[in-house]
C-alpha cells in the first residue's frame, strides 16, 4: 500500500480522501482550515502543518483545489510541495497527482516545473457530485506519463469506477473542460425547460419526473432531481462563481483552436444572470430561480457581465 498525502479537505476532498484511507493506503492529510480535517485523523488519517510536511512524508500526493492559483501556491509556497520534496528521504520520485479544474495551458505549465523539481506528474481532475465521490464511483481523466499513471492507479481505484490515461499532461484537464461544459449546457437547458413548463401550467415535479423519462434521462439529471425541485433545500454542491471559472478555461482553450464556443456564452450568460440575482454561492442549478425571479420581474434575461 502508498503512503498518501491530501491536500484540500472540501466537499468534494472530504469523500475522496476518505475513501483512500478505506482502501487501506496511510493517509496525511493538509487544509488551510485545519478543523476540516478533523473527521479524517478521527479514522486514523495524520494532519500535517503544511504541504511541505505532506510531500516529505508521503509516495503520492494528492490536491483538490480551487483553482491553478492554489495549485501553483501549494507547489511553489515557502512551505510546499517543492520545499517538503527537497527533504523527502523515500525511495522513487514523489507522484503530484493534482485533481482540480485548472485546465490544460496551467496543467502543462506546472508539469514541466514539476519535473525540473524531480516530482512525476499526473492531472487527473475528476467527473461526479458529492454523493458520487461518497461512493467511490467517480471518473477520472488523467494526463502524464504511463508508468506515472501505472503507479497512481492503484490509489484512484479507491475513489473511483473508471481510471482513463488520455494523452500527455494536459489531456486530463482539457477533457475535464469539456466534460464541465456538458454540465454547465445541461444545468442551463434543464433550468430553461423546467421554468418554460412551469410556466405553462404544468407542475414542477412533473415536468421533472418527465425530463428524467425522457430521450435526456442521465445520471446527472438523476442525481440534480432534489436540487432542481427544492434549490432552498438542498446545499450547494458547485457553485455558479466556480463553474463560470471552468467556463472561461473551456472558451479559452475552445478559441485557441478557432472553435466558436457558442453553447459555453449562452450557458455563462445565464449563470452570469443567476449569481447577480442570488450569488455566486449558489449551486449552478440557481439558473432555474434566476429564470423565475427575472420572469416575475419582466427585467431582461440579457447581462453585460463578461
Amino acid at each position: 500500500m502508498a503512503s498518501v498525502g491530501f491536500i484540500g479537505i472540501g466537499s468534494m476532498g472530504l469523500p475522496m480522501a476518505a475513501n483512500v484511507l478505506k482502501g487501506g493506503h496511510e493517509l496525511t492529510v493538509f487544509n488551510r482550515t485545519a478543523s476540516k480535517c478533523d473527521p479524517l485523523e478521527r479514522e486514523g488519517a495524520t494532519v500535517a502543518g503544511s504541504p511541505a510536511e505532506v510531500a516529505a512524508a508521503t509516495d503520492i500526493v494528492i490536491t483538490t483545489l480551487a483553482d491553478g492559483d492554489a495549485a501553483e501556491a501549494v507547489f511553489a509556497g515557502e512551505d510546499g510541495l517543492r520545499a517538503g520534496n527537497e527533504r523527502r528521504e523515500r525511495e522513487g520520485n514523489l507522484i503530484w497527482v493534482e485533481m482540480s479544474t485548472i485546465g490544460p495551458v496551467r496543467a502543462r505549465e506546472l508539469a514541466a516545473r514539476v519535473a525540473d523539481a524531480g516530482i512525476d506528474w499526473l492531472d487527473a481532475p475528476v467527473s461526479g457530485s458529492v454523493t458520487v465521490a461518497e461512493a467511490a464511483q467517480l471518473s477520472v481523466m488523467a494526463g502524464g506519463e504511463e508508468k506515472t499513471f501505472a503507479k497512481a492507479r492503484p490509489v484512484l481505484k479507491t475513489m473511483s469506477k473508471s481510471q482513463t490515461l488520455l494523452g500527455p499532461a494536459g489531456a486530463g484537464a482539457a477533457m475535464k473542460l469539456a466534460v464541465n461544459l456538458l454540465v454547465a449546457s445541461t444545468a442551463h437547458a434543464v433550468s430553461e425547460a423546467l421554468v418554460l413548463a412551469e410556466h405553462s401550467g404544468i407542475g414542477r415535479e412533473q415536468a421533472y419526473d418527465v425530463i428524467a423519462n425522457s430521450a435526456l434521462a442521465s445520471p446527472f439529471i438523476d442525481y440534480k432531481r432534489a436540487a432542481f425541485l427544492d434549490p432552498e433545500g438542498e446545499p450547494p454542491a458547485f457553485a455558479l462563481d466556480l463553474m463560470r471559472k471552468d467556463l472561461r478555461l473551456a472558451t479559452e482553450l475552445g478559441e485557441s483552436h478557432g472553435i466558436p464556443m457558442l453553447s459555453a456564452a449562452a450557458s455563462d450568460e445565464a449563470m452570469a444572470l443567476a449569481a447577480g440575482l442570488l450569488g455566486g454561492d449558489r449551486d449552478l442549478v440557481a439558473v432555474a430561480d434566476g429564470l423565475r425571479e427575472t420572469a416575475a420581474t419582466g427585467e431582461p434575461t440579457r447581462t453585460t457581465d463578461s
